[in-house]
């Protein structure tokens, strides 16, 4: 029992020595309160004045430092409550300014009917190229629209799970299917352009709205005319940007910047708000709104009356260069 004694004596002893030793360098270690507060001043003022706190990594993922963006929030904001509004207002626009001038104006009709007569408008190849982008442009274009109206429209309508499961398959889709629209808008752009340079032609046939708004005589046109001319440069415009934004969001270290990604972001969401609501008038002239325009793209050969209508000179040229209408078979003419 002594033994045990003194040995509880020698162990408080050396606790205390411990303590006394200790305590300078606890002291030290101590947080001061004042000084914390002039760190949350500076953080404070960091996050008011807008500019991003960062840290360091030692990861070659150099954005992953940033710790606190406020610009983000910005960012977020626009594509939560403002990108909706754009893309609603173009695209439901766009349908509505459709639907009332396929109203007041009426499908667009041949003058003197269907001549039973063919011309190639269209060669194989290029219905593909032209197929291979549209079929892209348009998944890729539902597939996005998923990301801003999804929840509103489609979760409603097929469940938590369903909705997971289509905007899962949709973001493969879109990922995707973006290097064949891009291969389909160089090959586009290469084939198409000598067709597409604006000419006092053009100004003739702006001047006189197509001929779209009345009955009377097209403006003479070539290959193209000025509205299919306004039609290329948008999708070659229009999907360069696009290819351009989505190229950085397909491969989001290349900008190295957080705010670099978040500009293309946006950029590639309002692009494509307007570029479906500019398709949507295309594919209303190529199917609904004009009398014989799908064939162009469906058979790629238009009924020569058709073609003399919007394109007399385009038919000229092709005609002094050998090429026979084909077909004597005469098509009655619809009922307006």
């Amino acid at each position: 029992m002594p033994g045990s004694l003194s040995t509880l004596k020698v162990l408080f002893a050396a606790l205390a020595m411990l303590f006394v030793v200790a305590g300078p360098a606890a002291a030290q270690l101590s947080f001061n309160p004042t000084a914390q507060a002039v760190q949350e001043d500076k953080l404070l003022n960091a996050l008011k004045e807008g500019d991003k706190i960062s840290g360091r990594v030692s990861i070659p993922d150099k954005m992953s430092s940033s710790l606190i963006q406020p610009a983000g929030r910005d960012w977020r904001d626009f594509l939560r409550n403002t990108l909706p509004i754009i893309g609603g207002v173009a695209i439901i626009g766009m349908i509505a300014v459709l639907a009332i001038f396929l109203m007041v104006r009426g499908r667009i009709r041949l003058e003197k009917g269907f001549s039973g007569r063919k011309i190639l408008r269209f060669a194989a190849f290029e219905r593909f190229t032209h197929w291979l982008t549209a079929s892209c442009f348009i998944i890729l274009a539902l597939s996005g629209l998923n990301i801003s109206f999804g929840r509103w429209l489609v979760l409603p309508l097929f469940g938590a799970n369903a909705f997971s499961a289509m905007s899962t398959w949709a973001k493969y889709a879109h990922d995707f299917l973006a290097f064949p629209f891009m291969v389909g808008l160089v090959i586009m752009f290469l084939i198409w352009i000598k067709d597409n340079v604006p000419g006092k032609l053009d100004l003739q046939w702006i001047k006189q709205g197509g001929g779209l708004l009345s009955n009377g005589q097209h403006p003479p046109a070539k290959r193209f005319n000025a509205g299919q001319k306004g039609i290329f440069w948008i999708v070659i415009i229009g999907g360069a940007l696009m290819s351009v934004s989505g190229w950085f969001l397909l491969f989001p270290y290349l900008p190295a910047d957080v705010t670099t990604l978040q500009f293309w972001t946006v950029i590639h969401a309002v692009i494509a708000m307007l570029f479906i609501a500019a398709m949507l008038a295309h594919i209303y002239i190529g199917s609904v709104g004009m009398e014989g325009a799908f064939d162009a793209m469906g058979t790629g050969e238009v009924d020569l009356n058709w073609a003399k209508e919007h394109h007399a000179l385009w038919v000229e040229e092709e005609q002094a260069k050998g090429q026979a209408p084909s077909g004597t078979t005469p098509r009655a003419m619809p009922a307006e």
